[in-house]
């Protein structure tokens, strides 16, 4: 299902699609001044095999842009973006199915290290920009009572890890490296020199 929203304050020069059901990207775009609209593609990202997190992403990145392309065309510019979490072993920690695995995935990063990984893949007619990123967290172990209540409020649901920087997580952060866009699911700091390129 095709979802559509307009924001931002670039003027039409800087319309894009945000070809993803995001909330975070979507705020994102909003933070940096960006005009959007928003319509979700659908991919499925279980048939990429690989275990590195950065080709992950690179991968399901570029997989809903070529739906795009095929969805919407070019006529207006594309932007799509995948993310993951890793942990300290290198493990992919991909969105839980349900509670349960939630609690197992948020469990694996309390009083660890992790780093979220984000590809984004920007399309117009005259350009294609990719960009894979990383940021670096040092969390403190998670209160068993806090955890319990982020479970039960449902927010992890479609989180990369379960994992939000912006919200449960952050007061646990002992030390970052890398932006926090780049958690957040759309490192726009790196694409906001290429959205008027080519023109």
């Amino acid at each position: 299902m095709k979802r559509e929203r307009g924001a931002g304050s670039r003027g039409e020069a800087g319309k894009l699609c945000l070809c993803s059901a995001s909330e975070s990207r979507a705020l994102l775009l909003k933070k940096f001044g960006i005009s959007f609209t928003q319509k979700a593609v659908d991919y499925d990202e279980d048939q990429i095999g690989t275990q590195s997190a950065r080709e992950f992403v690179y991968l399901a990145s570029k997989g809903k842009m070529q739906a795009a392309v095929d969805m919407f065309g070019l006529e207006t510019p594309l932007l799509c973006a995948d993310s993951v979490v890793a942990a300290e072993d290198g493990t992919i920690l991909r969105k839980a199915k349900d509670r349960e695995d939630a609690r197992r995935i948020l469990e694996m990063q309390s009083g660890s290290k992790i780093s979220i990984v984000s590809c984004l893949h920007f399309r117009k007619k005259e350009l294609l920009f990719i960009d894979t990123s990383a940021t670096y967290y040092d969390f403190a172990p998670f209160d068993p009572d806090d955890l319990e209540a982020y479970l039960e409020s449902g927010l992890w649901r479609g989180k990369a890890g379960g994992c939000m920087v912006e919200g449960f997580c952050k007061k646990y952060i002992r030390d970052v490296r890398g932006l926090e866009s780049t958690a957040m699911g759309l490192q726009v700091e790196k694409l906001l020199p290429w959205l008027d390129a080519g023109r």
